[in-house]
């Protein structure tokens, strides 16, 4: 019986020395990271609207991911589009501070063969209004691809893409 209200006591310790609560931290990105619900348009190089992402691809809100990288650097993030759109992941220069990111230049694909561009890339902080009608974080930026020929075939400049943080209400998902 003194062996059975032993080990008992010894649980029970366990229990209460295995709750502990460890303080997690943040990444170097945690403020330009989220998942995003985006849109798509095509624009010509003053950045005015050619085609809506419904008219030219038939396609509407789509989600995006940015986040750390694994070095997890304050100076660099991954923007991926999860195959939503043109199928691409790649590194951008970031600046947390400004809550800004771009691509140095053009860069390499994770996900296939291509070189991709973004450029002017923002986010604002309260700076969208969901469908839902609450303030969200919005994110913008301008993308290309070396192994696109629509711009070229259809008269515009490059991809806007546009959006707010990915709440998870249903009445945000247009």
């Amino acid at each position: 019986m003194k062996k059975a209200i032993y080990l008992l006591m010894l649980a029970v310790s366990m229990v209460f020395t295995s709750c502990e609560k460890d303080e997690i931290g943040g990444t170097a990105t945690e403020a330009l990271a989220g998942e995003w619900y985006v849109r798509l348009d095509c624009v010509d190089a003053s950045g005015n609207v050619v085609y809506t992402g419904e008219e030219f691809f038939n396609m509407g809100r789509f989600m995006l991911n940015t986040y750390n990288t694994a070095a997890n650097n304050a100076n660099e993030i991954w923007v991926d589009d999860c195959g939503n759109f043109w199928e691409f992941k790649v590194k951008a220069s970031a600046d947390i501070n400004n809550f800004t990111f771009q691509t140095n230049g053009s860069v390499a694909n994770n996900y296939y063969d291509c070189n991709v561009t973004i450029e002017g890339g923002k986010i604002t902080l309260n700076g969208a209004t969901t469908p839902h009608g609450t303030p969200a974080d919005a994110i913008e930026f301008y993308v290309t691809f070396d192994d696109d020929d629509y711009p070229a075939e259809y008269g515009f400049a490059k991809y806007k893409v546009s959006g707010y943080r990915y709440t998870g209400l249903v009445e945000d998902e247009e």
